[in-house]
């Protein structure tokens, strides 16, 4: 780790009891250097208590002499022996509580739109779990009947890139297992700058093609006849039960 822990403070502490510049502090702790003064005069993290880095075995006295007698030295941060693989550390995604009760509606859209993605994928890409994600799947969610799917990148559960990437992983394992796609699932696999530029024009359904036209036999179609016209004078002189008209039975 480059930084110390507790970085502000870490500040504090330094600020209260060294006469290192603020710049040294700044540099040691990534921090600016006028938050640092800021600290100094007691405007920045105010009623915060200061961190030793000496008994917490982030710096050493010798440092800190050095420091104070050269405006120049920079501070450097002690091995810590427990802290190394702390960057590299992989687990559940955190999701903030104010996202957790969209999560459900996330897995619904992935699971709805992208049912090519493993349960794993999904769990890494909105931070859930396994058993939640099948219990979306069987429909058997305690929530099922007021969830509706919403796109987990605009809920900002994950970032466009990862559900691209997960997107073009699965889409390799099923074409290394020799499973056949179709036109719908290999345009659900494109990335969304692929779906951007294909000049791929959108397809009839097919439950209405060839309705907009009907063949009498060979090659030849025609057009459905247009529906007729009718006047509304002609509802007016309708015959009579005896079929004939209104005028002859008066005159009769």
């Amino acid at each position: 780790m480059s930084k110390p822990l507790m970085a502000k403070a870490t500040a504090v502490w330094l600020v209260d009891n060294t006469t290192i510049s603020f710049k040294q502090i700044a540099d040691f702790v990534g921090m600016h250097e006028l938050e640092i003064q800021g600290i100094a005069d007691g405007d920045v993290a105010a009623g915060v208590k200061g961190f030793d880095p000496v008994a917490n075995n982030q710096l050493t006295q010798d440092d800190i002499d050095k420091a104070e007698k050269d405006p120049l030295h920079r501070l450097k941060l002690k091995f810590n022996a427990a802290a190394v693989g702390e960057e590299k550390r992989r687990g559940p995604r955190y999701t903030p509580l104010s996202k957790r009760q969209d999560r459900p509606n996330a897995i619904l859209w992935l699971v709805k739109f992208h049912p090519e993605l493993a349960d794993a994928q999904i769990a890494r890409l909105v931070g859930t779990t396994k058993p939640t994600i099948q219990t979306i799947r069987e429909r058997t969610h305690w929530n099922i009947s007021n969830m509706q799917p919403i796109d987990p990148v605009a809920l900002g559960l994950c970032k466009q890139t990862e559900l691209d990437a997960a997107v073009q992983k699965a889409a390799a394992k099923k074409a290394k297992e020799g499973q056949a796609m179709d036109d719908d699932e290999r345009r659900k696999l494109l990335s969304t700058e692929q779906s951007l530029e294909s000049d791929v024009e959108p397809r009839m359904p097919t439950a209405i093609e060839g309705l907009e036209t009907f063949s009498l036999g060979g090659d030849d179609t025609e057009k459905a006849e247009p529906e007729k016209e009718y006047d509304a004078e002609s509802f007016f002189n309708l015959p009579d039960d005896d079929g004939e008209d209104d005028e002859d039975d008066d005159k009769a």
